[in-house]
């Protein structure tokens, strides 16, 4: 994986808008450049952008904002190098917890996280758009510190 740069975001849109039912938009991912967030890249040897992650680091907590990978690359361990990838970002900036919201409904990405070390602390209701209206989001956290270690 590598840094994300603006020359990437077309690519990064793409993949965006093929896997997401309410995909982000450029200039979410512009913005998110621009502020200086940690957002990677993950490129074949052929230069395909394959999936893409974004962290958003405040004091000594950090939030995944966004993970996606291309469709014909998922099920091959993409997302869980790039998860994995995002916990050792937000641990060398001595982060104490990672959290993230995920749709109820996104039984994969909820496994994945499960099997990363993520447990379930709430939910945000109505947080996520979808064709009914709105889906509520679980909100997960991972601790990276044991707090007294700080």
């Amino acid at each position: 994986m590598r840094a994300m740069t603006q020359a990437d975001v077309d690519a990064v849109l793409a993949i965006e808008q093929a896997v997401q039912r309410f995909p982000w938009t450029r200039g979410n991912f512009i913005d998110v450049l621009n502020s200086g967030y940690v957002c990677r890249v993950d490129e074949a040897d052929s230069g395909e952008i394959r999936g893409y992650a974004i962290l958003m680091p405040a004091a000594d907590e950090a939030e995944l904002l966004n993970i996606g990978v291309a469709a014909a690359k998922q099920r091959k361990g993409l997302g869980r190098a790039m998860l994995g990838e995002m916990l050792e970002a937000a641990c060398g900036m001595n982060m104490k917890r990672v959290f993230l919201e995920v749709r109820p409904s996104n039984a994969a990405a909820i496994a994945l996280y499960r099997s990363a070390g993520f447990s379930e602390i709430g939910t945000r209701r109505d947080y996520y758009r979808n064709a009914d209206g709105c889906e509520d989001a679980l909100v997960m956290a991972y601790g990276l510190k044991d707090e007294g270690n700080g």
